[in-house]
């Protein structure tokens, strides 16, 4: 089976999802305010969804749709979150997405896999473009996108109804050109 390649930074590893992490993405997916803060994340998270998700990923990434990976702790591998990159390769752009799991809010984490993933759209798969949204009331996920050099580009008034609720939502993006001097600046 063909699966996203690992990536590694100072403290975490970033690989391809497997149905062994399924309890562990229950668990800390199923945190209503981690659902609350992305777009299709149902909650409750029940029982078969996690396993159903995972393969969901892997037929994506044999598409060449996305990326998806789990987002381990380098030094005992356990899973914190999960990040993706959805393609749309005519275009060549990526929209960047991500979740941490509540125990490991506030350590930065978000932003280390984020830079890495990043990098590997552009190094790599030689993407353009890649952006990202948030939910207006979830400002620390702004603060993700512009550490990794993201740029504001726009409110989405009432773009998203959540749970019976429209949300505003922030949109951040980075072209390659971009990234490239970013890098020429400050290595990521």
């Amino acid at each position: 089976m063909r699966t996203a390649p690992p990536l590694l930074t100072e403290r975490l590893l970033l690989r391809s999802l497997t149905l062994g992490d399924a309890t562990g993405v229950q668990r800390l997916a199923g945190d209503r305010d981690i659902a609350a803060t992305l777009a299709t994340l149902p909650h409750p998270y029940e029982d078969g969804m996690a396993e159903k998700w995972i393969r969901s990923c892997s037929e994506k990434f044999k598409k060449d749709e996305a990326l998806n990976f789990a987002i381990t702790l380098r030094i005992d591998k356990n899973l914190i979150g999960g990040i993706a990159l959805r393609l749309d390769q005519g275009n060549e752009r990526g929209e960047l997405g991500y979740w941490i799991g509540k125990p490991y809010w506030n350590c930065g984490y978000a932003t280390e896999a984020a830079k890495a993933v990043v990098a590997y759209g552009f190094e790599v798969l030689k993407l353009n473009r890649i952006y990202a949204y948030h939910f207006t009331r979830n400002p620390a996920s702004g603060r993700v996108l512009k550490k990794v050099g993201m740029r504001y580009e726009g409110y989405r008034r009432q773009h998203t109804k959540k749970w019976g609720n429209f949300e505003d939502s922030m949109g951040y993006g980075m072209l390659k050109a971009d990234f490239d001097a970013k890098a020429v600046k400050e290595p990521l």
